[in-house]
């Protein structure tokens, strides 16, 4: 029987990042998160207090007190759209418009997914402002494309008409609305409609088409209010006289049933999701039970650094989000910028497409940066894409790319040609895509991981999300290059001008950074949605289960058929030799960090110290080199025999001893003359440019005679506009820097001595 085997993934958060760097980075992120619910807050209020309170006058519930009736009790509203128009003035109107007017979200109602829309009556009685009509329309877009029920809230005042020529008559208009009724309905999709006040024009329109419509005794639907009618026929009337549940019930028939207030109609609405079909999420599991990931979505904040320049594992990011942080990598050997593979979020089956940061080995090709697209790593994601599709997987996009490959080599190696192959295949997919926008999503690399112009069902982004063709300071060297050398510095002489030029450049790169902000990208609609990192799980739990709630509308494959198998198969697909940390199994012994079959590769009494190498695991082809964890020190007391062993068993016994050896964090080139016994040297893992200190006039990370942590960061090595953090691997005191700030290293260099630690 073919099976996909999941193998652990991800490490301890204080084997990843030092103590210290974890407080700086989860402050800044901290700071960015209040802001962001700062935000948020702001446009749940709506027009504030003073439009509550003739809300409730008029004995109607506010909008977001319909949806808390709604939604089932302690569940989560996942809304869409939250930011659009935000800090976006009207000429026609001395307020804004928070939230374009209309709330969107995906919500479970009766333990079923469904995608609520609901005019917002505190902000200009439901009007639809420019960018409302495209804003219910994306939601009705999500529904269309998983199936999902919609019930529309309906409090609608019609267009706000001193905007109307920015949302009546384009392409997306506000018309466009009911062509989304229409096609829904003809996909079989169920739309339930309750109308709760002013109902008017193309607010009168959008209930129509639902399967079932509830009004409640205030609410009426006309084509023209009773003000238009008034003027144009001299008729005394009101709005209920004209289109109200009298009229629509028992009369036309546009409406199915009508109740007393707000309570009665959100009642029946619940009780009419009652009667669709359950959810098939259940089914598709296969007997496996949802299970949170075993290291906490909360740490994901501490893996990224404030400069967005600097390196992170995207493993370590999957293994906070993937249940029980188990992952089965798919083609590892090739095009090794790209992660792809499978995993279970809440049970159910997703493929996952990541991008690599720093420094990444391709077999064949050597060492080269993450982050960008080469042909490899191009043909495997498109290929990985294909078989997920063919297999129904929903496919989760971890986007983080500064974008493709440049020069001679990559046309002649037809990089256009294998980017188009990739545009069929994201352009063509039937199962559902997911793409999260973690930080860098830059020029044609921003489509190639399939950004929002090739139509995820939902795309979403962080609070360090970096959306743009290219970086500021790019563009404005980009911008005044006639004016710069070929080191982009400025060339010119004359005081005036140079001035004239450096300003310009400082404006254009301050301007492209502020545009980068992703709070704007939310207000243009670029996104569907800002959230704060430790949300990422309960998002993607979400949309993974209302991928697979609905049953019968695309292809979905067993996983015993799965294309992915013969893709393995065909491909040899064992993968590379990777690393791993052992696992510290009380005080004195070291764990296995997998299953696998073990071969030891120290014997008793061999002296060990961070970062040596224990051993090997083989597992599913793969080789696991296994060292030894931060804090090691001593000899091996007892190691285990050669065999099978489990996550977590016993590999090694630390005994007490004498460590004289010198530990390196890679391999060394050139000399350690001179090294004391049991000092570590520290050395550059790839040829680039060293640098002591976060930017320049930052004081160093750490200076002759300082405490460092394991894991805290020594130096920044860049290479290709990337920073790779040099880390220290144990706890010490730093006795040499042996080379200078800005210097060019090389590969193996030894860059720091560490002396033991002192209490």
């Amino acid at each position: 029987m073919a099976k996909i085997h999941l193998n652990p993934i991800g490490s301890e958060i204080d084997e990843v990042v030092s103590e210290a760097e974890r407080e700086r980075n989860l402050t800044r992120m901290a700071e960015l998160e209040s802001a962001l619910a700062d935000k948020v807050t702001t446009t749940h209020a709506g027009w504030g207090e003073k439009y509550v309170d003739r809300v409730h006058a008029k004995g109607k519930w506010t909008t977001w007190e319909r949806l808390e009736a709604l939604v089932d009790p302690g569940t989560e509203i996942f809304e869409v759209g939250t930011l659009v128009n935000w800090e976006r003035s009207f000429p026609g109107s001395r307020r804004d418009a928070p939230g374009a007017g209309v709330v969107t979200c995906l919500a479970q109602i009766c333990e079923r997914w469904c995608v609520v829309i609901a005019n917002d009556n505190t902000v200009a009685s439901g009007a639809w402002w420019p960018l409302t009509p495209e804003k219910i329309e994306r939601a009705q877009e999500i529904a269309l494309r998983m199936r999902l029920p919609v019930v529309y809230l309906v409090d609608c005042s019609g267009l706000f008409l001193p905007e109307q020529s920015r949302s009546f008559s384009g392409p997306t208009g506000a018309g466009h609305i009911f062509t989304q009724n229409a096609r829904l309905a003809a996909n079989g999709v169920p739309q339930v409609a309750g109308v709760f006040g002013d109902c008017i024009a193309g607010g009168g329109y959008m209930p129509i088409i639902s399967d079932r419509v509830y009004m409640t005794e205030s609410a009426y639907m006309v084509i023209a209010g009773a003000a238009l009618i008034r003027g144009a026929k001299s008729l005394k009337l009101t709005s209920l006289d004209i289109g109200g549940p009298e009229v629509h019930v028992h009369q036309s028939g546009c409406a199915d049933v009508r109740l007393p207030d707000d309570p009665a109609a959100i009642h029946m609405i619940r009780e009419e999701i009652t009667r669709l079909p359950s959810s098939g999420a259940d089914f598709y599991r296969h007997g496996v039970q949802a299970s949170p990931p075993r290291f906490s979505p909360h740490e994901l904040g501490a893996l990224f650094a404030p400069d967005f320049r600097q390196t992170y594992d995207i493993e370590q990011v999957i293994a906070r989000l993937v249940d029980d942080s188990l992952f089965c990598e798919v083609l590892a050997d090739k095009g090794r910028e790209m992660i792809t593979g499978v995993a279970r979020i809440s049970g159910l089956w997703v493929g996952l497409i990541g991008n690599r940061q720093g420094l990444v080995d391709e077999p064949g090709q050597g060492r080269r940066a993450g982050g960008v697209l080469y042909r490899e790593g191009i043909a495997k994601i498109s290929a990985f894409a294909r078989s997920c599709n063919d297999d129904g997987i929903p496919v989760i996009w971890l986007q983080d790319i500064s974008g493709f490959d440049i020069g001679v080599d990559a046309e002649r190696l037809g990089l256009l040609g294998y980017g188009s192959n990739l545009i069929y295949t994201n352009s063509t997919p039937r199962a559902p895509i997911f793409t999260v926008l973690l930080r860098k999503a830059s020029g044609a690399g921003y489509y190639a991981m399939h950004g929002m112009p090739y139509e995820p069902v939902v795309q979403l982004s962080t609070p360090i999300t970096r959306l743009a063709v290219m970086e500021g300071r790019t563009l404005a060297i980009a911008a005044y290059n006639s004016k710069l050398d070929d080191d982009f510095e400025i060339a010119v002489e004359d005081p005036e001008q140079r001035a004239a030029i450096e300003k310009g450049m400082a404006d254009t790169a301050a301007r492209i950074e502020a545009d980068m902000d992703p709070v704007k990208s939310a207000a243009r609609m670029d996104t569907d949605e800002v959230v704060p990192l430790a949300q990422l799980r309960p998002w993607l739990c979400c949309l993974v289960e209302a991928a697979w709630q609905s049953t019968g509308y695309r292809r979905t494959k067993n996983p015993r058929i799965w294309s992915l198998h013969d893709l393995r198969v065909l491909t040899n697909d064992r993968g590379p030799t990777t690393g791993s940390i052992a696992a510290t199994s009380g005080d004195s012994a070291l764990g296995s960090p997998s299953a696998g079959v073990w071969t030891p590769d120290v014997a008793v009494g061999s002296p060990l110290a961070p970062g040596v190498l224990l051993g090997s695991l083989e597992r599913a082809g793969a080789r696991i080199d296994v060292t030894a964890p931060p804090g090691s020190s001593g000899v091996a007391a007892a190691v285990h025999a050669p065999g099978f062993v489990g996550f977590d068993d016993v590999l090694v016994h630390l005994g007490d001893g004498t460590v004289d050896l010198v530990v390196t964090t890679g391999p060394k080139r050139g000399t350690d003359e001179g090294v004391p016994d049991g000092v570590t040297v520290v050395v550059a893992d790839t040829d680039g440019t060293f640098y002591a200190r976060p930017e320049p006039g930052a004081p160093a990370f750490a200076t002759v005679g300082a405490s460092v942590s394991a894991r805290a960061t020594l130096a920044l090595i860049e290479v290709m506009k990337t920073f790779n953090p040099v880390r220290a691997p144990i706890d010490g005191v730093l006795i040499n820097v042996c080379v200078e700030d800005g210097d060019g290293v090389e590969s193996g260099q030894v860059l720091f001595w560490l002396g033991p630690a002192t209490d």
